[in-house]
């Protein structure tokens, strides 16, 4: 029995796992089964471990670690993979590729000098995957976690997103004198959730067509959450009206949501049986959906990989697939 235990041990990964959605779907992870073991990807080291304090004390799960990882960095990543794969933990299972941020109130840029939205909810989650590929369960799983906003039909009161090429969005034209710079940096963050699901997309194809692993790629769209931490570049007023207005419309909207609903949602993507053989979908809470019709664009999600590939400057000995870009 104790071999049994033992063999069944599996390794999580959740970035942005000190907080806010991450810090539900940690929990509830944690709280599945005893023996899994979960890595809280953090940027803040010290609210890294406090984290895993209140977690293990929450759950009586002593498996939960935390390792940095600053998504706006390359680097890194590059060491975050690095002191992972020397942490002799048990296999790794699942990644939930969490951590977003929403920038509203000026300009900002990764230490590689590509616009920070983009950078850290795209990019710096496209080189941990791709990097980790390889060291993943063949029947492991990977969620990224999207937005509703990423569809232009949607009523969100968000901007809508605005595709023409990934390097035009690593690299941005200026704000202009006359431009709005909130709306700017809320497409920013809309066109982002777009580029998660042209990752899932073109992810699921070339693991289906590179590898012999059977490993399953999903979009996850926790809806409006009110009160959560991607409002902090708001305005004081708005940041109140997220914290306290919006969150009457959970009593009414069927897409608002407590962290905690949607951290049990995102936590079951990866841990539902059920969902073992499914892979590139997406789903609205625990409901599979259609995405937006922009979102299947296969010009587009070629253009994200190919530039992202570049951008990273990801080698072969990185990862398991082919740098190869017109493979599929």
């Amino acid at each position: 029995m104790v071999k049994e235990r033992a063999s069944s041990k599996k390794t999580f990964i959740v970035t942005g796992g000190n907080t806010g959605l991450g810090y539900e779907c940690t929990k509830n992870i944690a709280k599945d089964d005893k023996n899994n073991q979960i890595v809280i990807a953090c940027r803040n080291a010290t609210r890294a471990k406090e984290a895993v304090s209140s977690l293990i004390k929450e759950t009586g799960n002593n498996n939960i670690t935390s390792l940095e990882l600053d998504l706006s960095s390359l680097q890194s990543v590059r060491n975050f993979v690095a002191q992972f794969l020397n942490s002799k933990l048990p296999p790794l299972y699942a990644i939930v590729c969490n951590a977003g941020i929403q920038i509203v109130d000026k300009a900002q840029y990764t230490k590689d000098g590509f616009e920070l939205t983009f950078g850290v909810n795209h990019l710096g989650h496209f080189l941990l995957v791709n990097m980790l590929l390889g060291s993943i369960s063949d029947t492991g799983r990977i969620v990224f976690v999207s937005s509703g906003t990423h569809d232009p039909l949607q009523k969100t009161g968000m901007p809508e997103p605005k595709y023409e090429n990934a390097r035009l969005l690593a690299y941005p034209k200026k704000i202009g004198p006359k431009e709005n710079i909130s709306l700017r940096g809320r497409r920013n963050y809309t066109t982002s959730k777009l580029c998660n699901l042209y990752c899932v997309y073109e992810l699921t194809e070339r693991i289906k067509e590179q590898t012999n692993k059977n490993i399953t790629v999903n979009a996850f769209d926790p809806g409006l959450m009110p009160g959560t931490g991607l409002a902090r570049s708001y305005t004081p007023f708005l940041r109140f009206v997220s914290k306290y207005v919006l969150s009457l419309l959970i009593l009414v909207h069927p897409n608002v949501n407590t962290v905690t609903k949607s951290g049990k949602a995102l936590a079951s993507l990866v841990n539902n049986p059920e969902l073992a053989k499914t892979t590139g979908k997406y789903f609205e809470g625990i409901k599979e959906i259609k995405s937006s019709a922009l979102s299947y664009s296969k010009d587009n999600r070629k253009d994200l990989w190919r530039t992202s590939m570049e951008l990273s400057a990801l080698t072969k000995d990185e990862t398991i697939l082919s740098l190869d870009t017109q493979e599929i």
